[in-house]
């Protein structure tokens, strides 16, 4: 059996500043339509949660069954930090596996604050995100800024590097009607603009967003039922955890050691899972989505998923590989240094990248001859994902 994507739908994200449900509901309904099925028909509903919005945030699946109404589905709720999505996913994808359902909704949606995202909750001295932003000072930027400077001093990356991915991203994004940015920028912009947290500018760091997105799935036999053409299908998820000792950056050369878990980092090992899932490797991809919170952070995914060895990712970056038109074009999408973060959405919309990529569904900004692609979160305390999508 196989689990396929019959409808994608999104709410364009920015900030609207209004109740993340009104973005939830809108991307459900767009992905209703695009699937050709009824509100009435879905059996499994899942709810990627928002922890900044109150109690229906937290029961994100039970407010959106309640806001298109009572149908009687059973419904769930995941929390996963920026891996929310991917974990919601997994969930009905997992259901219709095991034949409990054939046909289910994943959505996610957030309305976010002005600035960086902080710890929720008041002050809990025994919780490590909130010491790290109360006793280190490492608040978001901060972070990005290590990872940055780290990549700087091993591999010799420059600000101009992490500029031209972000020339890159906007330049997708232009062409992305969901996306929030939607201007393309120069190198010389991106290095002029303010210093948040050295060596990383403003335009480094991916924005907090509204937004919404969400996803329909089934069974390939519900499909053919249906009269999908062509579904694409999700060959793989993985949500694996770090192995201990192994739970830093420090990978080995990803092309000559073996695919052992144990000696591998966290998110190599979340991208060799999902390979291990899906039967391919890196170099078949036809493109990937990544988790560019920062410019820095693109280029270190894009070594820990294997698309080039360690410490290569700058020179893929300057021959153009990466860009729209390229060899591997990496955020087609325009990622989160075009949209934003909107926390439970993000991963589903990067589902709604592949879905519409490898139909050949996305307009100026379509990969040629799209056949298999990935997307990769992290979340915090060990939540991560990596999506393969294949058609």
């Amino acid at each position: 059996m196989s689990v396929v994507v019959i409808g994608a739908g999104m709410h364009p994200w920015g900030k609207q500043g209004r109740p993340f449900q009104e973005y939830g509901v809108a991307a459900a309904r767009a992905a209703l339509a695009d699937a050709g099925v009824a509100w009435s028909d879905v059996q499994f509903v899942v709810g990627a949660d928002t922890i900044r919005n109150g109690y229906p945030g937290f029961v994100a699946g039970a407010t959106y069954a309640r806001a298109l109404g009572w149908s009687g589905a059973r419904v769930a709720s995941c929390y996963a930090a920026c891996a929310s999505g991917a974990q919601a996913v997994d969930l009905a994808r997992a259901r219709i596996l095991a034949g409990l359902c054939d046909v289910a909704l994943v959505v996610g949606a957030d309305s976010t604050p002005k600035g960086f995202f902080t710890p929720v909750g008041g002050d809990r001295p025994d919780d490590p995100d909130w010491l790290r932003f109360r006793l280190l000072g490492a608040t978001n930027p901060a972070y990005f800024a290590l990872y940055a400077r780290r990549r700087m001093a091993l591999y010799g990356s420059t600000p101009a590097d992490f500029a031209a991915v972000k020339v890159k991203n906007a330049l997708a994004g232009a062409l992305n009607p969901n996306a929030r940015y939607r201007t393309p920028v120069t190198a010389e912009q991106v290095l002029a603009s303010p210093m948040v947290a050295d060596p990383l500018r403003l335009m480094d760091i991916c924005a907090t967003s509204d937004g919404g997105a969400a996803v329909v799935l089934a069974s390939a036999a519900y499909a053919r039922r249906l009269g999908v053409r062509s579904p694409v299908t999700l060959a793989a998820i993985s949500t694996v955890t770090p192995t201990y000792p192994k739970t830093v950056l420090d990978l080995p050369d990803f092309a000559t050691d073996p695919p052992v878990r144990e000696s591998v980092p966290f998110r190599t090992a979340l991208a060799l899972a999902a390979y291990e899932e899906a039967g391919l490797g890196p170099e078949e991809l036809s493109f990937a989505e990544v988790y560019d919170l920062s410019t820095a952070l693109e280029l270190d995914w894009m070594e820990d998923l294997g698309l080039c060895a360690t410490g290569e990712a700058d020179k893929l970056l300057r021959a153009g590989d990466t860009a729209l038109g390229g060899r591997i074009p990496v955020n087609p999408s325009g990622g989160l240094a075009s949209f934003g973060e909107a926390i439970p959405a993000q991963a589903i919309a990067q589902v709604c990248e592949l879905t519409w990529q490898l139909r050949g569904e996305a307009g100026a900004r379509q990969v040629e001859g799209a056949l298999a692609a990935i997307a990769v979160n992290q979340g915090l305390f060990g939540h991560g994902s990596a999506i393969v999508a294949v058609r």
